[in-house]
């Protein structure tokens, strides 16, 4: 558990930077934004823990792996 809070923690901080550097400036679309630059690295790094496994790199993630598959196309990421 105590992962899943540094986790959060290091999510936190980032956004609160985020929203300290935009200063007054509105952010448009953020979830999106937000989406589309975490999620590759969590996909990319998830399947390199797993030595390129798709079925084991969705279970940890929790989705399937036909789902694994359509984000991994969507970002243009080569499986392993």
């Amino acid at each position: 558990m105590a992962s899943n809070d540094s986790l959060r923690a290091a999510v936190e901080a980032s956004i609160r930077r985020y929203f300290e550097d935009m200063g007054n400036t509105e952010p448009e679309n953020l979830h999106r934004q937000f989406l589309a630059q975490v999620e590759p690295p969590l996909l990319e790094e998830t399947l390199a823990f797993t030595g390129g496994n798709q079925t084991r790199a969705a279970r940890i993630l929790g989705i399937t792996r036909n789902t694994l598959r359509n984000k991994l196309r969507s970002y243009g990421i080569e499986p392993r």
